[in-house]
């Protein structure tokens, strides 16, 4: 997010409409919301998470422990049984999807 001078990008009329609100201060203008990426798109923290939780799924179907998840994964246990279902549900839709195909 870069800084700009509203004199130097702004038409003087908006600039004077803007004035009668805010002055001297910093204002952030969002992106219009067909251009702004979704929630950890840009940085790679989604498919992070994403190949975390299929690792999660993995090792306990592999037979760990959700106990063992737990200390391996510093989540509490909610978070690893939710993270299991969700996970086990998009395996599924997956491979339904993928018979289907054939």
């Amino acid at each position: 997010m870069g800084y700009k001078n509203g004199k130097d990008i702004l038409p003087a009329s908006l600039l004077k409409q803007l004035q009668d609100y805010i002055q001297g201060e910093i204002i952030y203008i969002p992106k219009k919301e067909q251009t702004r990426a979704g929630w950890g798109e840009n940085n790679g923290t989604r498919q992070s998470i994403l190949r975390r939780n299929h690792e999660i799924y993995r090792l306990y179907q592999n037979g760990h422990s959700v106990t063992e998840l737990i200390r391996q994964f510093h989540l509490s246990e909610d978070s690893i049984r939710k993270i299991i279902v969700k996970t086990r549900g998009l395996t599924t839709r997956q491979q339904e999807a993928a018979s289907s195909m054939h």
